[in-house]
């Protein structure tokens, strides 16, 4: 019996030693240790018009997550979007550009404030959800605000991939700045499916 356990042996050092690092190395590390992947890499937005001259048109295709900016015609900048998601969809059609405000807050969706500033309630509807007694309430953050319709506009926001929003159209911040500064209100915006 001695005999046969010492036989095994140079097989459990070969194990070990060769085997071991390689099997190893194919088991992922725990859900916890691995990386949030985030947002995908935004590697369609791009501004090229400085240089261009005409009248400002936006074309939003809900479809491909896209906003267009044209300058007299020409395509001087394209942007990913988010537009907005599942019962809360982006209205289609032709609108104009209603109202510009670079340091815009909604008035429908934010958070709910106690006294000494802390959120209460994230995520507030205020068409829905009744302010707290002795609340305040703190509209969401819409930097570079581009109004089309209702309530609904393009401004700085975040991406996820897919559409998120509550019925904007968000765009990463250098292009929401870049479309804030070309647009002027009255400037056509069409949003196809």
């Amino acid at each position: 019996m001695m005999l046969s356990c010492f036989a095994f042996r140079p097989r459990l050092f070969f194990v070990l030693v060769f085997l071991l690092p390689v099997l190893s190395g194919c088991v992922s590390p725990p859900l916890a240790q691995q990386p949030y992947p985030g947002p995908p890499v935004d590697d369609v937005s791009f501004w090229d018009g400085d240089h261009l001259s005409g009248s400002p048109s936006v074309r939003i295709s809900l479809s491909e997550q896209r906003a267009y900016l044209y300058k007299g015609g020409q395509l001087a900048g394209v942007s990913l979007i988010s537009s907005g998601r599942e019962g809360l969809g982006t209205l289609t059609g032709d609108y104009r550009i209603l109202e510009k405000d670079r340091d815009h807050r909604s008035s429908l969706f934010g958070a709910y404030l106690d006294a000494q500033g802390e959120v209460m309630q994230a995520d507030v509807d205020t068409s829905k959800d009744p302010k707290p007694p002795g609340a305040t309430y703190l509209g969401a953050d819409m930097p570079f605000w581009m109004r089309i319709t209702g309530g609904t506009g393009m401004h700085k926001g975040f991406l996820p991939g897919y559409p998120d929003s509550h019925g904007c159209i968000r765009m990463p911040g250098f292009m929401a700045e870049h479309f804030f500064h070309s647009v002027a209100v009255g400037t056509p915006v069409r949003i196809e499916p």
